[in-house]
């Protein structure tokens, strides 16, 4: 693995949560853990609408991203019919989403989307198969 390209993890980005009904779980994430909605969008492509939260007051630190579908044929709303509401993924901020899912297949392992897709905020991301992460579902974000 040595002559391996890095995969240039910088830190972990945000924690995604699947959630039914996005304005009931954005309340609740506020009203009982004092979070606070820094960022709402909808996400046609992916057919998600997402709310970032912010926990205390370091703007660097990672965010907890809450998911609900947008439509049902997307990827949240499949997710929730098989899991229910709960964690969904992981995701870690990369200078180059590209470089790093270049590096991970060099690694074997296997990326949903051939070129990056638009995430939240315009960001480039990719995701890890969880099969080949643990049962994990790894976002690689490239912010914009």
């Amino acid at each position: 693995m040595a002559n391996l390209p890095l995969v240039g993890l910088l830190r972990i980005d945000h924690v995604g949560v699947a959630v039914p009904d996005l304005s009931e779980a954005v309340t609740f994430y506020a009203e009982t853990f004092g979070m606070r909605c820094v960022h709402e969008e909808v996400n046609e492509e992916q057919g998600v609408r997402e709310a970032m939260l912010a926990v205390g007051d370091d703007p660097g630190a990672p965010r907890l991203q809450l998911l609900a579908p947008a439509r049902p044929d997307s990827a949240i709303a499949k997710f929730l019919g098989r899991s229910g509401p709960g964690l969904q993924q992981l995701a870690y901020t990369v200078r180059d989403v590209r470089a790093s899912s270049d590096a991970l297949r060099a690694r074997g392992l296997r990326l949903l989307y051939d070129e990056p897709r638009r995430g939240t905020g315009g960001s480039l991301i990719n995701f890890v198969h969880p099969k080949d992460a643990g049962g994990v579902l790894v976002e690689l974000v490239q912010p914009a």
